[in-house]
């Protein structure tokens, strides 16, 4: 089904406020796990809007312009480094994304979320696998979530420039673990992802 008529199809089913959440980030060895949480109105498609991971960089952010534009309410939400080392991924993942869907400026009738359930939420909501495919929604959180982290890790290139943030975003390839064995983890490296806590090298160095 066609993800703006999924999205429809649970409006007429008597929620007519939907919220999409996804999440960009929880794989990379680097930076912050970011979460976007999206209302788009009855009515509105946007061609293109589809999981970001598939969509190039250029047309990711003109879909995030347009998302923006006429989104009803976004949300987002960021967990860094070190609270993802702290708690773990999946919980840093899930607090992202709660919190992402309680910046939203309008109350849901509904959150659909890309794959995992929010407990802490007492809002009404569906985990959908390969949701940011099926519904418009998330496909819209998941572009917005995508581009708000890139933009972060560019900051970070200018902070860590040995890196490579501004090209992989802080995800392990190749380069990527040849600079950090080269210089050693930096302050936003996840030290407990075994890609990193493997080099045993001290961190800060960079």
């Amino acid at each position: 089904m066609d993800p703006f008529d999924f999205d429809e199809s649970v409006r007429t089913r008597g929620f007519p406020l939907i919220a999409g959440v996804d999440e960009a980030g929880r794989g990379p060895i680097a930076g912050p796990v970011v979460a976007a949480a999206v209302i788009l109105p009855r009515g509105v498609r946007i061609e293109g809007v589809r999981d970001s991971k598939t969509i190039g960089r250029t047309e990711r952010e003109d879909l995030c312009s347009q998302i923006r534009q006429r989104a009803l309410s976004i949300g987002i939400s960021a967990v860094g480094p070190d609270e993802i080392d702290r708690i773990n991924i999946l919980r840093a993942t899930v607090r992202a994304m709660t919190e992402a869907v309680m910046k939203l400026g309008l109350t849901p009738d509904m959150v659909l979320i890309d794959a995992l359930s929010l407990p802490s939420l007492s809002l009404r909501q569906v985990p959908l696998v390969r949701g940011d495919a099926a519904s418009a929604c998330i496909g819209a959180a998941s572009i917005v979530a995508k581009v708000y982290r890139d933009g972060l890790m560019r900051d970070c290139h200018a902070l860590y420039p040995h890196y490579g943030f501004e090209k992989h975003k802080g995800y392990a390839t190749k380069k990527h673990l040849e600079m950090v064995a080269l210089h050693g983890p930096c302050p936003i490296h996840r030290k407990t992802f075994q890609s990193i806590s493997s080099l045993a090298l001290p961190f800060g160095r960079a």
